[in-house]
């Protein structure tokens, strides 16, 4: 027995009317979750610290799925100002969101550290993603209902 594909889940699913965004969308489980969520009718807001990377998956997602609706952000995680930027961004092209899926992170890193001078991998993965929720918090509140996914 196969596992069902992400296309294969969402089959039958609407979310026409809903915002779904997905941080690390431009890559791995973000970018086919991006895929899967516009397949459902949803409006999906890509995230992302690559613009070229980003511009490539909103086109690959337009291209598999015919008239998704895509948005995209700019968002490094190792930046609480990209952070508090992309949250308003995000914020001003959707009031409400529905679901946020925060998806990307780093693993197995040389040391480094962020901007603000946290490890790299707790600073991305963990407080990066904490700023950027805490601050949709209006949005997600206004969805009546919304959902957290946060992959680790």
């Amino acid at each position: 027995m196969t596992s069902p594909t992400a296309l294969e889940v969402v089959d039958g699913v609407d979310l026409a009317g809903k915002v779904c965004v997905v941080t690390g969308a431009s890559a791995g489980l973000g970018r086919e979750s991006a895929r899967a969520l516009a397949k459902t009718g949803a409006h999906v807001i890509l995230a992302a610290r690559n613009r070229q990377a980003l511009d490539d998956t909103e086109a690959w997602i337009r291209a598999e799925i015919p008239g998704a609706l895509t948005s995209t952000v700019e968002l490094d995680l190792t930046s609480l100002a990209s952070v508090r930027s992309a949250a308003e961004a995000i914020s001003t092209a959707a009031p409400a969101i529905h679901v946020l899926m925060n998806n990307a992170g780093v693993m197995f890193t040389p040391f480094g550290r962020t901007a603000e001078g946290f490890e790299m991998q707790f600073g991305t993965n963990h407080l990066g993603h904490f700023e950027l929720t805490r601050l949709l918090i209006p949005q997600l509140v206004a969805a009546g209902g919304a959902r957290i996914v946060t992959l680790s």
